[in-house]
C-alpha cells in the first residue's frame, strides 16, 4: 500500500488499483503537495468526523468523481446525501477486494461547520496482505487503543495526530504507540496546519526516539509504502 500525505488528516491510500482519500482537506497548501484530484480515480472517501478541516473538499471530490463511495458515520453520509455511500458504525467493516476497513472509536468532538451534529468521531483499521494500518483520526488517548492488537493483530503502522491542542501531543502519541497500540512505526499528522497546532519537530521526534519507534513527520506530498 502507498500512502501520500496531503495535509492535516488527508491521505491518499493506494492499494491494488483502489484509491482511498481520507478526510479531504487537500486544497489547503496544495501548491506544496502538488496533489491533482483528476490524476487518478478516487474510489472511496473515508471520513473520520465532521469538522471543517476534515470535510472541506468532500463536495469537490464528489463532483469530480461522481462514482466515488463515501464512507463514514450514518450522520455524515446523510449530511452529504451522496447516492454511493456506506454508513458504517463502530465495529462495522467495509470489504473491497482483499482490503477490509473497520470503524473504531476515537475521542474527540464532531459537528459540521453549520453546527449540525456529525455523529461520534472515529478512526479506522485497514487490513490487507497480513498488514494492519491504524488511522486514528483526531483523538486523545483512549484505552480502546490497547484492544486493537488483541482483536486484529500486530499493527504494522499507525497514523497518529501529534499537534496537541485539539488532539494528542507527540508525548501522548508516543505513549499510545508504545504502550497501547504496540506498533514500531508511526506517521504523524494533524500538525503545523494552523498556529494552535504548530509543533517543535525535534522535540516531537525525540519523544518517539525515546521509545525506539520509527517516526515520520511527513512533508506535504511525501509518500510512504507499507
Amino acid at each position: 500500500m502507498k500512502i501520500k500525505f496531503l495535509g492535516q488528516n488527508c491521505f491518499l491510500f493506494s492499494y491494488q488499483g483502489i484509491n482511498i482519500l481520507s478526510d479531504p482537506f487537500y486544497n489547503f497548501q496544495k501548491e506544496k503537495s502538488g496533489f491533482d484530484l483528476l490524476a487518478q480515480p478516487i474510489d472511496y472517501l473515508l471520513i473520520t468526523h465532521a469538522h471543517g478541516d476534515h470535510i472541506a473538499d468532500v463536495k469537490e471530490v464528489m463532483e469530480a468523481h461522481p462514482d466515488v463511495t463515501v464512507v463514514g458515520q450514518p450522520e455524515i453520509c446523510a449530511y452529504f446525501g451522496h447516492p454511493h455511500s456506506v454508513d458504517l458504525n463502530f465495529g462495522g467493516t467495509l470489504t473491497t477486494g482483499s482490503l477490509r476497513i473497520t470503524m473504531v472509536n476515537a475521542l474527540h468532538t464532531s459537528s459540521f461547520p453549520d453546527g449540525s451534529y456529525g455523529g461520534q468521531p472515529a478512526g479506522y483499521i485497514l487490513r490487507y496482505d497480513g498488514k494492519i494500518i491504524y488511522l486514528a483520526g483526531d483523538t486523545g488517548l483512549i484505552s480502546d487503543m490497547a484492544m486493537i492488537r488483541q482483536v486484529f493483530g500486530e499493527v504494522t503502522a499507525a497514523v497518529l495526530p501529534v499537534g496537541a491542542h485539539y488532539t494528542m501531543c507527540a508525548r501522548q502519541a508516543s505513549f499510545a504507540a508504545a504502550e497501547l497500540i504496540k506498533t514500531s512505526k508511526v506517521i504523524g499528522c494533524h500538525f503545523d496546519t494552523f498556529p494552535p497546532i504548530t509543533i517543535d519537530h525535534e522535540w516531537a521526534k525525540q519523544q518517539f526516539a525515546n521509545r525506539n519507534i520509527d517516526f515520520s513527520l511527513p512533508e506535504l506530498g511525501e509518500e510512504f509504502e507499507i
